[in-house]
């Protein structure tokens, strides 16, 4: 469970009760599931699931992003998401003139990232599916973003993320910890996926984890890390890589900033942060302090670092902060112990098989 400080440790251990009875919650929903008296609903094209059991950070954008970098190679692709925080409702196919406030800022980051790949929302899935095929008629695959929970919806193939430093065995319901679903869920799942691994990872780790995931015959599981890539300009996308001698604000509204101040304290000689909520909608007054506390820093090299995550909601302050050396910092997947090409082959593999059975 992730715990920030000692205040909130307390405070969520309080409210132990509540988490006994949103897990009561959780397991009738799932119990009515399996039964079949709640019903899920299949659709003739491949649809890939990926989510968690918990809340917060555990990587599901960036596996998003690689599933569609790389099936888009095969097969026209699609993805739904729910478009958290976005200021619309219902159905929503990103097109050219789309912002992070009609569709949300993760599905605003595969919009950007895949041009040529079909990006939508909306919150009742069953219903934006039939819409979106009705859309985008060549669609051969679709990608369910955070989706692992709606089990309206049963897809072909699920992919399930654990966060290496909270893994699902260790944690515990809402609120007093982060779980949002039963553990038992993870049976439900054909992948899993242990994210944020240290990248130097060992063989008896690796092996420690397993056990202690104690998967079933048929699931397969993968561990990943971050790769951090070259910062990026927010707006004219030049290149400029962090050195020992980069002073750093990095601004930052995400779940879990962990792994990237540890990556900043490495990276660079010192950086300043200003932290914000996940998925927090930028205002006048945050550009206001962003600026005040990047003029503190004294060294002409000075540089804002932030996520892509917040990079597409600051883009609508365009004309504010374009002069400002604003970069985001790209992150990549990266699959330990060289089983890359096994997770492409094994998630390839649904697509192909499904065709050529309705063929």
């Amino acid at each position: 469970m992730h715990f920030k400080n000692l205040y909130l440790r307390s405070f969520r251990l309080f409210l132990f009760p509540l988490a006994l009875v949103y897990g009561g919650i959780v397991t009738i929903r799932n119990y009515c599931y399996e039964k079949g008296w709640l019903g899920s609903v299949s659709f003739n094209i491949p649809i890939i699931c990926v989510g968690n059991l918990s809340v917060g950070g555990t990587g599901k954008s960036p596996m998003v992003d690689y599933l569609i970098g790389f099936l888009k190679q095969q097969y026209p692709v699609a993805t739904l998401s729910r478009g958290y925080k976005r200021r619309t409702s219902g159905y929503v196919l990103a097109g050219a003139n789309t912002t992070a406030i009609e569709i949300g800022d993760e599905p605003m980051q595969f919009h950007l990232a895949h041009p040529d790949v079909a990006v939508s929302v909306g919150e009742k899935r069953i219903e934006a599916i039939p819409q979106l095929l009705f859309d985008r008629p060549e669609t051969k695959v679709i990608v369910l973003d955070d989706a692992y929970q709606h089990r309206e919806i049963h897809p072909g193939l699920n992919i399930l993320l654990t966060d290496y430093a909270n893994l699902y065995t260790r944690d515990f319901y809402l609120p007093t910890g982060d779980l949002r679903d039963e553990k038992k869920s993870a049976k439900r799942t054909d992948i899993i996926v242990v994210t944020k691994c240290p990248a130097e990872l060992t063989q008896h780790q690796r092996f420690a984890i397993m056990r202690e995931l104690n998967p079933d015959q048929h699931q397969h599981v993968f561990f990943s890390s971050i790769r951090y890539e070259t910062p990026r300009h927010l707006f004219t996308g030049q290149l400029k890589p962090l050195s020992k001698d980069s002073e750093v604000l990095l601004v930052s509204g995400i779940a879990n900033p962990e792994p990237l101040t540890n990556y900043l304290l490495d990276a660079t000689k010192t950086y300043d942060a200003i932290f914000y909520g996940d998925h927090h909608i930028y205002s006048i007054d945050d550009l206001n302090a962003i600026q005040e506390r990047f003029d503190r820093i004294n060294d002409s090299g000075k540089m804002v670092i932030t996520t892509e995550k917040d990079g597409v909601r600051l883009l609508k302050f365009s004309d504010r902060i374009r002069n400002l050396p604003l970069y985001v910092l790209p992150i990549s997947l990266n699959f330990l112990f060289d089983e890359e090409s096994k997770f492409q082959q094994l998630v390839s593999q649904y697509p192909h098989s499904f065709y050529s059975t309705h063929t």
